[in-house]
């Protein structure tokens, strides 16, 4: 069939099970991360999450996925809020081969007035604030928050100081968060698939417990 390309798109034929199943080559996802911890700075051996691993979390204040309407076509705003070079690099890769976002929909989109999702990392630079405030309310409804790694969550290891927000939820709203430092691209994917209504996302509320000795 000659014009097989162009209908397997137009059907949505995908050659994997992934991010249903993990169908990925080894090594391709290094890890799951089990949640954020309360004190990034000062953890403490024996620390660990209850329940399954987990790659996103929806937070408290999260509208929820985008309408149905999104799961095929999801355009991508990303912003680098003081992000480190680690994340940047991951952020890359969700285009490379073994990851390839637009088998999924998922579109990188230079205007955030054509931008469906804002995809954020780092902790939020004094200097970003006015620019990601910008880029937000530039985008046209119903739109959503992305936070990736664990600056642009709670400011990681530079929490909230004269120089960092401490988080992205800091300056604009917050619908899902990807934990890590750096989550890997497939995580950042599935953050995304997760504001398109694709995959769920956990749900706000984790606790964490100590293992005794």
């Amino acid at each position: 069939m000659a014009n097989w390309t162009l209908i397997s798109l137009l059907r949505g034929i995908r050659t994997t099970r992934w991010p249903r199943r993990n169908d990925l080559p080894p090594g391709a996802i290094p890890s799951r991360y089990h949640g954020l911890a309360a004190e990034p700075v000062h953890g403490e051996p024996g620390a660990r999450t209850d329940g399954d691993p987990v790659w996103v979390v929806r937070t408290q204040t999260s509208r929820g996925p985008l309408p149905r309407r999104f799961r095929h076509s999801l355009h991508v705003r990303f912003v680098d809020a003081g992000a480190s070079g680690a994340l940047i690099s991951e952020v890359r890769l969700i285009d490379a081969p073994p990851y390839n976002m637009h088998r999924f929909g998922i579109f990188i989109t230079a205007s955030p007035r054509d931008a469906d999702v804002l995809l954020v990392g780092g902790p939020v630079t004094e200097a970003m604030r006015g620019p990601l405030r910008k880029a937000y309310e530039a985008m046209p409804e119903p739109k959503r928050v992305v936070a990736i790694g664990d600056d642009a969550i709670d400011g990681g290891v530079f929490g909230k100081s004269f120089a960092s927000a401490g988080g992205v939820a800091q300056v604009i709203p917050v619908d899902f968060v990807v934990p890590g430092c750096p989550p890997p691209p497939a995580a950042i994917i599935q953050g995304l698939l997760a504001a398109a209504g694709q995959v769920a996302a956990r749900p706000p509320g984790l606790r964490t417990t100590k293992e005794r000795p």
